[in-house]
């Protein structure tokens, strides 16, 4: 059942952060196809890496073999490594991965952390980042396949044990086991999420 939200809160597009190698087990192979079909059956735009290794590969592929539209953002260098997707409707070279990271934000409506390596961590967190900050309240949502974001998830806990995350700040850290569930939770916290604070605040879009 899909829900129709009215206005800004709608989730048109959403950023997949993963890895661009496979992982040890093919269930990550396997999450990344099904979200990518998710993707396309619910006319969401994937915004990702532009690469067409790893699950960054396999979700790019399943988006489009499925009939979905996908846009790709690389750096520059990062081209030839990561071996450009060429059938992708829309590829957005940057000179950098400041740049990259910055256009990833202002493509998309929500973001997904499939597993990956330092490369998809650091996305991940720099988004929660400026959502704790007050910059974004755009819904972030680990897709904990087998069980992948426990050890942050736990690091999270600890960071509140120990009152590094303070109380008073409100970082929702979505997430789910199983893909299905993806969409209707990115849905349901978009839902909830204030108007107005969806875009970089000009102080931080200079910043980056």
């Amino acid at each position: 059942m899909q829900c129709h939200m009215d206005g800004m809160n709608e989730i048109k597009t959403v950023c997949v952060y993963c890895g661009s190698g496979p992982g040890s087990s093919p269930r990550f192979v396997e999450a990344a196809h099904a979200l990518g079909k998710a993707f396309a059956e619910n006319n969401i735009r994937l915004v990702y890496g532009g690469g067409s290794v790893g699950l960054m590969g396999a979700v790019a592929k399943s988006t489009l073999d499925h009939g979905g539209s996908v846009t790709g953002i690389i750096p520059d260098f990062l081209k030839t490594r990561e071996r450009a997707l060429t059938r992708v409707q829309e590829m957005i070279v940057t000179p950098d991965m400041h740049e990259r990271k910055r256009l990833m934000f202002e493509h998309s409506d929500a973001f997904v952390a499939l597993p990956g390596g330092i490369g998809t961590l650091e996305e991940l967190v720099e988004q929660m980042t400026w959502q704790q900050l007050g910059q974004h309240s755009k819904p972030v949502l680990l897709a904990n396949i087998d069980g992948f974001w426990e050890p942050l998830l736990a690091l999270f806990a600890h960071m509140r044990a120990t009152e590094f995350i303070r109380p008073s700040l409100n970082v929702e850290i979505l997430k789910a086991e199983r893909i299905e569930d993806v969409l209707p939770r990115l849905r349901a916290a978009a839902a909830r999420a204030p108007e107005g604070t969806r875009e970089l605040t000009p102080e931080l879009a200079s910043k980056l």
